[in-house]
């Protein structure tokens, strides 16, 4: 028993050895960080530093409330999320059920390859495809007048930006997505297909009462950070193709924050921004999660 106390103890030590940097990276990049929301209830001022700086109690979030401005940026931001869940969220794991039908092992591999390839290119050079496609002189205006149609200037146009946004951020990361659900599919117990098929059950029957149920709780718990990320967008995306004339319907929270804060030295402020988006993001994952143990069993935690 000694011999398995020490092992055990051996085993435990060693594990948190390799825990160490992880722990850390956290307490430095993540936790300690947090601290410095305290501007948000003051006049931060860079000069005299956060002690020295006037408290200002909840006088940003009221203004943040009253901003016209505001107003509009945290609507596009939740427009732009939820077409982005209720196209984004369901297409790789449409993906993956109709990849997990092909029987043919090269071919399979073959079109994963390709498709989660695009996860890897930066938004810089996903982005300059996308302007090189969509621009007035881009190819597919270059293609529209070449058969007589009527050419757009899609990158300007505020009825399409929206579209491209999420379009653009599905064809990047849907094959990404898609890794996980396959993943899921893999663990899915054979024997419960091979007792399908003597009971004459189809494809699409198997697929509806043995794979979805079988990796539910994947999907769920996909679904909640996603949930938890609402008022999260790609900064980087945004970045990329935002431009004046569609900035009314494309400036998003975080885009508001680079700009306002970090440009205009607006510390506090969008430091309160940042702050109110966090907690909301909170209340969603933790209410919706529990909400998802009672209804299902499953959640994050």
């Amino acid at each position: 028993m000694k011999t398995i106390a020490r092992r055990m103890n051996g085993d435990t030590a060693m594990l948190w050895l390799i825990a160490i940097p992880g722990i850390v990276y956290f307490l430095v990049f993540k936790y300690v960080p947090m601290l410095g929301n305290v501007i948000a209830f003051q006049d931060y001022n860079i000069f005299q530093g956060v002690a020295a700086s006037p408290f200002v109690g909840w006088k940003h979030f009221v203004f943040m409330f009253r901003h016209e401005e505001f107003v509009n940026i945290l609507k596009n931001t939740v427009l732009l999320s939820f077409y982005q869940i209720a196209f984004g969220f369901p297409a790789p794991l449409i993906l993956a059920l109709l990849l997990n039908e092909i029987r043919l092992s090269l071919f399979k591999r073959t079109i994963q390859t390709f498709l989660y390839l695009p996860h890897f290119l930066s938004w810089v050079i996903v982005g300059g495809i996308f302007i090189n496609l969509l621009t007035i002189d881009g190819i597919v205006n270059r293609l529209a007048g070449m058969l007589g149609l009527s050419q757009i200037d899609y990158m300007m146009n505020k009825s399409y930006f929206r579209s491209i946004i999420v379009g653009s951020g599905m064809w990047k990361e849907v094959g990404w997505g898609m890794i996980i659900y396959l993943a899921a599919m893999s663990g899915v117990n054979p024997h419960l297909y091979e007792s399908a098929v003597v009971d004459g059950a189809s494809r699409w029957r198997q697929m509806w009462s043995i794979t979805l149920p079988s990796i539910t709780p994947a999907i769920i718990t996909l679904f909640l950070l996603r949930i938890g990320n609402l008022l999260d967008a790609n900064i980087e995306q945004l970045l990329v193709m935002l431009n004046p004339l569609v900035r009314p319907v494309g400036e998003v929270i975080d885009t508001y924050v680079y700009r306002v804060g970090l440009m205009g030295g607006q510390f506090s402020f969008t430091t309160a921004v940042g702050l109110f988006k966090s907690v909301i993001g909170l209340v969603l994952v933790v209410s919706l999660n529990q909400l998802s143990k009672r209804m299902t069993g499953n959640g994050i935690y």
